[in-house]
């Protein structure tokens, strides 16, 4: 089906229509903690990351968090090291490293919640006695055929700055991968933004593939940015072609140099959450060196109800856009908390590795007003706990794990509760998964030379990864293992007999 032609004043006007009322720009950092500042680091932007602390369970025996599900931080790691470079200390974001990788969880059963959870108890590889609890979640898969329609509308960054082979002509092969993907009753719109911002391609289904390809393939860079006018463009194409009861979404892609049209960031911010209360998401892709704006894009798809993913790859694009396309497009649940109220009879003090940015006051974890993270289809999520037992701990629960979400488009919250159980497994005897994941978290604080090291070293995380590795058919983990080599030399130092080939 082909659409009908309306005027950029039209698309505007459209956007300009009622319905956006909605609540207080929502600032997770309003409990009397200040935003974290951002700066540069050769030209890029990363916001500065305070670890969390260790916390004695008297002072405050709950933690509440929302969920991660972006993985932006693993990938721009990767291509600092490939490029010889260690990645500067706060582009290292643990959280979205461990959920850069698939850890194996159940599905829900059938008629169940959409999601499983799954936690597990094991002795810590960093510090002796300590011990690591790991909370994971699993999103329900949902086939392909029974995707519901998608209203896409891809907002293409073509500055000058996006000329580099990194930038717009890897974007424009991922993008292609993901039309190829499409089901006839699927839309795609786009829009372009250099200097002032136009529609490239107005909502065409995708039963027209070769037209949706062919407007991709004639993109070309040149120009100043316009990313804010852009913006408002997208949103009113996506606005006038709504998908009904299916997924409504800007797809941001960039490297993040906003220069021109909505420089104020709060007003853009206010814009992006409007339209994600009227159903409208945004996920950002970012692209390229030089200019990346890492901290701005991951607060705009934060806002915006989706996700922040770096493509330095085609294959990282395939990883995003073809295999986690129902992660990336498809929300199962939104606004997911997870509160964790430790038993001080069993633990003395915890410590939560990464999920910095998405701390929240315990209260908010009962406050269905509060934004929190989105979960997708297919998607996991992991959190890692490292805590001190308690000096008469005993086997048995050593905490409850609550979690609260809301249907996708709101509606009545809901929330369960399971035990965290200690076993006392030594940490040979978890699982691959659990091993795994500690080392994916040790090597970021190895990156970011952390004060919470302990024991960890470039040789015992290398030699934990790869232990684990076999349990991954895609060979991300055996990656790991060549990056961990890489940044131990970049480091000057050696891993030791483990990085023998």
């Amino acid at each position: 089906m082909r659409p009908s032609r309306l005027s950029i004043a039209a698309l505007l006007a459209v956007a300009a229509c009622g319905g956006l009322a909605r609540r207080p720009l929502h600032d997770r950092y309003r409990h009397g903690v200040a935003a974290p500042a951002s700066y540069d680091v050769g030209g890029e932007r990363y916001a500065h990351i305070d670890e969390n602390q260790l916390v004695a369970v008297t002072d405050a025996p709950r933690s509440t968090f929302a969920i991660d599900v972006d993985t932006a931080s693993m990938s721009n790691v990767r291509r600092f090291l490939e490029d010889g470079q260690l990645p500067p200390a706060d582009a290292v974001r643990i959280e979205e490293m461990v959920n850069y990788f698939d850890y194996g969880y159940p599905d829900p059963a059938e008629g169940a919640g959409p999601f499983q959870v799954v936690t597990e108890v094991a002795a810590s590889p960093f510090h002796p006695v300590r011990q690591l609890v790991s909370i994971g979640l699993q999103g329900r898969r949902i086939a392909e055929a029974q995707l519901p329609p998608r209203n896409l509308v891809f907002l293409i960054d073509t500055s000058g700055s996006m000329m580099d082979a990194d930038k717009l002509p890897l974007m424009k092969e991922g993008l292609k991968l993901l039309v190829e993907r499409l089901g006839e009753q699927d839309r795609v719109g786009i829009v372009a933004y250099a200097g002032s911002a136009g529609v490239v391609l107005e909502p065409t289904t995708a039963d027209h593939k070769d037209e949706i390809l062919g407007a991709i393939a004639n993109l070309e860079a040149g120009g100043s940015t316009a990313g804010g006018e852009g913006i408002v463009l997208a949103y009113a194409l996506a606005r006038a072609f709504r998908a009904g009861q299916g997924i409504d979404r800007v797809i941001l892609a960039t490297d993040g140099d906003f220069n021109v049209g909505i420089s104020d960031e709060a007003e853009l911010v206010k814009l992006i959450e409007r339209e994600r209360e009227d159903g409208i998401g945004l996920t950002v892709l970012g692209f390229g060196t030089g200019n990346l704006a890492d901290s701005r894009m991951e607060q705009l798809a934060d806002h915006g109800n989706g996700n922040y993913g770096y493509i330095d790859s085609v294959a990282e694009a395939r990883k995003l856009l073809v295999e986690e396309a129902g992660g990336t497009l498809v929300t199962i649940a939104q606004d997911v908390k997870i509160q964790i109220e430790f038993d001080a009879a069993q633990v003395e003090s915890y410590r939560l590795l990464g999920y910095e940015n998405r701390l929240l006051a315990d209260e908010d974890f009962r406050d269905d007003h509060e934004d929190a993270g989105e979960l997708g289809a297919g998607h996991s999520v992991t959190a890692i706990y490292e805590v001190v037992p308690a000096s008469a701990a005993k086997p048995g629960p050593i905490a409850t794990v609550r979690l609260r979400w809301q249907p996708p488009g709101g509606g009545v919250a809901q929330e369960l509760a399971i035990p965290a159980i200690a076993d006392g497994a030594a940490l040979a005897d978890a699982s691959d998964d659990l091993r795994f994941a500690s080392a994916v978290a040790g090597f970021g604080m190895l990156l970011r030379n952390s004060e919470h090291l302990g024991d960890a070293t470039w040789t015992s995380v290398r030699a934990l990864a790869l232990g684990a590795a076999d349990a991954d058919a895609t060979g991300r983990r055996t990656q790991l293992v060549t990056l961990i080599d890489t940044a131990a030399r970049l480091a000057g130092l050696d891993a030791g007999p483990a990085m023998a080939r």
